[in-house]
């Protein structure tokens, strides 16, 4: 039975790996049919490069693929396989973050702010005495 796998290269503590086609009772490490890609997750940025078409060929001829690898062939079909994960952030930085968003949906809009400058700013009217009319008295 023919199995896609991953061949492990590279120094202790920074592997990479091969993508490869072999029978599954085989070493790891072995001769292998063929070369379907190449990953390493210890490189910066992460380096993930498989050859989708040549990939499904060997699933159509009946290869299993393992189930890492079946993981890597998922990430690649998505398009990105290295997403950047949120960063978590400290209970400070979250405490602060919900006290600005409160500021902020509290504080008066750009417009309601102009307004009342407006009406701060616009020169009061000058009153104009009210003349007291006579009313004719009948005496």
């Amino acid at each position: 039975m023919l199995r896609i796998k991953l061949a492990r290269f590279g120094k202790r503590n920074q592997p990479h790996f091969r993508i490869i086609v072999n029978e599954a009772r085989s070493k790891r490490d072995g001769q292998y049919i063929a070369l379907l890609g190449h990953y390493a997750p210890t490189a910066v940025p992460k380096i993930l490069d498989l050859d989708l078409k040549a990939f499904n060929e060997w699933l159509k001829k009946g290869a299993q693929p393992t189930d890492t690898v079946a993981a890597l062939a998922k990430r690649v079909e998505s398009g990105n396989p290295f997403p950047e994960k949120p960063k978590k952030l400290s209970k400070k930085a979250v405490a602060k973050a919900a006290a600005a968003k409160e500021a902020k949906e509290t504080a008066p809009t750009e417009v309601e702010a102009k307004a009342t400058e407006e009406v701060a700013e616009a020169p009061a009217a000058p009153e104009e005495p009210v003349a007291e009319t006579e009313t004719p008295t009948a005496e």
